[in-house]
């Protein structure tokens, strides 16, 4: 059985702060829809921090496709964005972006004491997010007959579906949302009675 959840974050994480030898490092975790979000979030990031030295950051995108990136932002190779990335892929989340703004203290961390420090300055900020469960979800436009109203609206309430909108003009339009893996049982249901268009938006 495919899965139709995914885990993601609620709203953004409080900043949290990790110290190593001097450097402070500020962890924030943010829910993202689309890869534009990025931009204006490290913006606003570097206005609040402006003295820092590294806006590290890695995200991750998709439920069926992933899509992610890893910025080490001026530091060693693979020190810094990895890491953040690879606990984001142990917290099992999506459509999130971790930062994590460094301020360097005078000492040298090393590339192992920086992979350590970014990694648990991603940890922290994850774990002082609200992580939630949500579903994946198929919509359907149905088209129809006011004559088929009655049997239209008895499915919906039956199989329990969401209606996200409707349009009652000449005929009938309405917009029905249902998790993933109830997909195929609300196609037949509907595809079963005659008169009433069924199809998918993708």
């Amino acid at each position: 059985m495919e899965n139709d959840t995914y885990k993601t974050l609620a709203s953004s994480s409080e900043e949290t702060l990790y110290k190593e030898k001097n450097s402070k490092f500020f962890g924030l975790a943010f829910p993202i829809t689309s890869e534009d979000d990025v931009k204006p979030i490290l913006e606003d990031l570097k206005k609040r921090h402006h003295s820092a030295r590294h806006w590290c950051y890695a995200f991750q995108l998709g439920t069926d496709t992933i899509y992610y990136r890893a910025n080490d932002d001026g530091e060693p190779n693979n020190s810094a964005g990895m890491p953040i990335y690879g606990q984001i892929q142990s917290f099992g989340v999506t459509n999130v972006l971790v930062v994590v703004v460094r301020y360097f203290g005078g000492v040298k961390l090393g590339v192992g004491g920086l992979i350590s420090a970014y990694k648990i300055s991603a940890q922290m900020a994850l774990e002082a997010s609200d992580i939630v469960e949500r579903t994946l979800d198929i919509h359907y436009t149905l088209k129809f007959g006011y004559q088929n109203m009655n049997k239209v609206m008895r499915v919906i309430k039956e199989k329990n579906l969401d209606i996200i909108s409707q349009k009652m003009e000449m005929d009938c339009e309405i917009i029905i949302s249902t998790r993933k893996k109830n997909a195929p049982i609300v196609l037949e249901a509907f595809s079963n009675l005659y008169e009433i268009v069924i199809k998918e938006i993708v």
